[in-house]
């Protein structure tokens, strides 16, 4: 083991770590925004008390979000320096857009609205957190239009050494990034649902309350229907992926050599003819690269090497992110047809939203690792391995120390996390008062 394994492993470490809490904000941000917005229309007392209720769990998540997100950035300098002396010129535009124009507008409106209550007109305070919400979506889009440029790099040149970027446009409507942006924030919208049907299905067996069966509807009706976003973006990625990053496709389907009419694997032994062709080519007669083929023609194009990715790691998550995310979606479908004409949520059912908590974040982090494990073994495809990426300068011993105190770091963070969120979770909403809505207010009575 060298310097550079440990240094991948921590980056491994701290981006899984970090992306736990990013899909949960960005969809318990719109859904605290909707609830807010209930409460404005309508007056009820018990939007007014979910919104606050899971406001609180969306701040708590929010600021452990940003805690391990700062991390991630040191890394660029201390163990991935080659890499961010190459792709600066290109990176510095998205990610400063996402700093400037998206996080400080999610970070600014945020806080008005945790400091508002009370203190603003009731539409200022509502469009404060629908600004902070579009805010974090405008993040993940500006992150992930860097990330699919590192798979399908466009609108650059290389300069000395250096990627330069010749057109910005290009780099933000990256056809990569197109398509990964509503799966990725689709798939956030699922792991906010879930988050919010196992509280519900914890409260539904508390207490038979009413609101928490309105939040439950809400939140199966926000991942049925991004499940169905998932699944067609997920086909256009797929596609994508065929023209792009077919060796990423091969390792995913443990295909070996290039195959007419190519099987999709659901697991090793077991496939369906001619289905990897027609999700790959909308052709079930197309051929679909292999592995061993894909090998040879990339030695002649890059010069000696291995560029297959780990198998097993993408084999496995390719199947468990779809094993996790349909059940999620599953669950959700199954929840409409139980809950239909107004029907109370079962205790049998509401067990199983608490238990399947887990299913989202297991199937967004076996999505990740497939993204990225995928790509490898280039930092940026075709241009940057990841070899010739590590910081040289860095030793062994020095990775392996920062590698144990992010490790130990994390591992603290996550058990404040636990249990800022079970302590709040329990505790229940406050109480508050009766207030009508905005728009029924007088004018005297809204400031």
């Amino acid at each position: 083991m060298d310097a550079l394994d440990l240094a991948r492993w921590q980056f491994g470490v701290t981006t899984v770590y970090h992306f736990l809490f990013v899909p949960l904000t960005i969809g318990l941000g719109i859904f605290v925004a909707g609830l807010q917005t209930a409460w404005h229309r309508t007056g009820k007392e018990h939007y007014l008390r979910l919104t606050k209720f899971f406001g609180k769990l969306f701040l708590i998540n929010f600021g452990m979000g940003v805690v391990t997100g700062i991390v991630q950035e040191f890394q660029f300098g201390m163990n991935w320096s080659e890499y961010s002396t190459f792709v600066g010129d290109v990176f510095g535009a998205p990610l400063a857009l996402e700093a400037l124009l998206a996080f400080f507008m999610e970070s600014t409106f945020l806080g008005l609205w945790i400091f508002g209550w009370d203190r603003l007109p009731k539409k200022v305070h509502l469009a404060c957190i629908w600004a902070a919400a579009i805010g974090s979506n405008l993040s993940a889009y500006f992150i992930l239009a860097a990330n699919a440029w590192m798979k399908h790099p466009v609108g650059y040149e290389v300069v000395d050494g250096k990627a330069r970027m010749t057109d910005l446009w290009a780099v933000l409507t990256n056809s990569t990034a197109l398509a990964q942006v509503p799966h990725v924030i689709a798939s956030a919208f699922i792991v906010a649902g879930g988050f919010v049907l196992a509280v519900s299905g914890y409260w539904l067996l508390k207490t038979r309350q009413d609101m928490w069966r309105g939040a439950a509807k809400a939140a199966l009706v926000m991942t049925a229907i991004a499940g169905a976003v998932v699944a067609v973006s997920g086909d256009t990625s797929a596609k994508l992926t065929y023209e792009q990053q077919p060796m990423k496709l091969a390792a995913a389907e443990g295909l070996k050599h290039d195959t007419a009419g190519a099987p999709f694997s659901i697991v090793p032994g077991i496939e369906i003819p001619n289905v990897l062709s027609f999700l790959s080519t909308n052709d079930f007669n197309a051929t679909v690269p292999g592995m061993e083929d894909l090998q040879r023609t990339f030695e002649r194009q890059f010069g000696p090497g291995d560029y297959r990715p780990d198998q097993t790691v993408v084999f496995w998550s390719f199947r468990l992110m779809i094993v996790f995310g349909m059940a999620t979606v599953a669950l959700s479908v199954l929840g409409l047809w139980l809950t239909r004409r107004r029907r109370a949520v079962p205790d049998w059912f509401a067990r199983i939203l608490l238990l399947a908590l887990p299913l989202p974040l297991l199937a967004v982090t076996a999505g990740w690792l497939l993204s990225e494990v995928g790509r490898q073994p280039w930092t940026v495809a075709g241009e940057l391995l990841t070899a010739a990426s590590v910081s040289p300068g860095v030793s062994l011993a020095e990775v392996a120390i920062s590698l144990t105190v992010f490790t130990l770091l994390y591992g603290g963070l996550a058990v404040a996390e636990g249990v800022l969120l079970t302590k709040h979770v329990r505790k229940g909403p406050e109480e508050v008062e009766p207030v009508p809505a905005a728009e029924k207010l007088e004018p005297s009575l809204m400031y």
